[in-house]
């Protein structure tokens, strides 16, 4: 019977089954007294592209270490394609292709030498790693670098390399942590298409780490964590949606004083989030020209827009992205 993979690959489209990549099930785990990881529960399904985000110290390294089978779980479960990580290690490994943080070539031996070590470490045949280098060189555009040094290539190309030299053993599964870490602006857009590109031709199932909040957007669906635990799961736009409409924000000298105010004086739904006051869920346009004129020697400055993933986290947390770095 044909995998989705296979199929996609066929067909030359991306395809999803119902079929479950991976099963997070209640994990929990403990670095001594600090606890990293609090019952975590959730699914990723078979092609899908998936984003874990978080901000610093949420969870996600731990996530990945687990899933990457570099740790094992304390409590809880989790399988890769139904094999157990405790149980069936080895066939886990097999279906992954993994991208670290922390770069994985060697700078001294050329992009084709790095990939033959690789396939032969996979136990491809002669044939088979000529073939799959060919290949996945072209997947990924470093085909006319084969024969260059590492350290002679830039951040961006050492990333696609890394992307390639993960996919020679035909994984099912690819995840990658924080994989645009350190790149430009433009490398890091790079990066990303080709990942994308290769979800959308292979059917691959790809799972990746990040704290960018842009690059997160661009996933199939969001798992959000926030000091070890699940705060938000679902695709970009469904958990914006839920805020209901815009976002007005105000920042103060007095912000406490004048959110009271507005606590007594309004029926807005009011969130004090460090020292700025955010109104969600708003339709209303005519409600900022009203705020700015009412309570004027309060206001600072008054803005308003459309809810963004970052809302989301401070709906979720009471507190916003990057102050819990």
């Amino acid at each position: 019977m044909p995998t989705c993979q296979g199929m996609a690959e066929a067909s030359g489209v991306s395809v999803m089954s119902e079929q479950l990549a991976i099963e997070f099930r209640g994990l929990s785990f403990h670095y001594g007294d600090r606890q990293a990881l609090k019952q975590v529960t959730f699914d990723v399904q078979a092609g899908e592209l998936f984003s874990l985000l978080g901000p610093n110290g949420s969870g996600k390294t731990t996530l990945f270490r687990l899933l990457s089978t570099l740790i094992v779980p304390q409590q809880g479960s989790l399988s890769v394609f139904g094999n157990d990580v405790r149980a069936s290690a080895d066939a886990v490994r097999h279906d992954l292709g993994v991208v670290f943080q922390s770069p994985g070539l060697d700078g001294k031996l050329t992009v084709d030498e790095n990939f033959a070590v690789q396939a032969a470490l996979y136990g491809l045949s002669k044939a088979d790693s000529r073939a799959r280098i060919a290949e996945v060189s072209d997947q990924l555009g470093v085909a006319d670098r084969l024969q260059d040094h590492v350290d002679e290539l830039s951040g961006g190309l050492r990333r696609r390399v890394e992307l390639a030299k993960s996919l020679l053993h035909r994984p099912r599964l690819l995840i990658m942590d924080e994989p645009t870490t350190g790149l430009d602006p433009s490398a890091r857009s790079d990066v990303w298409n080709y990942v994308h590109q290769l979800q959308q031709s292979t059917g691959m199932t790809v799972f990746m780490t990040t704290h960018l909040l842009e690059e997160a957007d661009r996933a199939d669906r969001i798992a959000i964590l926030n000091e070890g635990e699940l705060v938000a799961l679902d695709q970009p736009d469904a958990l914006r949606s839920e805020l209901g409409g815009d976002v007005i924000t105000i920042m103060s000298q007095t912000p406490e004083q004048l959110i009271e105010q507005l606590k007594d004086e309004t029926e807005l739904e009011l969130q004090l989030v460090d020292g700025t006051i955010r109104i969600l869920g708003m339709s209303d346009a005519a409600v900022v020209s009203e705020l700015h004129q009412n309570y004027k020697a309060h206001i600072q400055q008054i803005s308003v827009g459309k809810p963004s993933l970052e809302d989301v986290f401070i709906a979720r947390t009471g507190h916003q992205f990057w102050g819990t770095s």
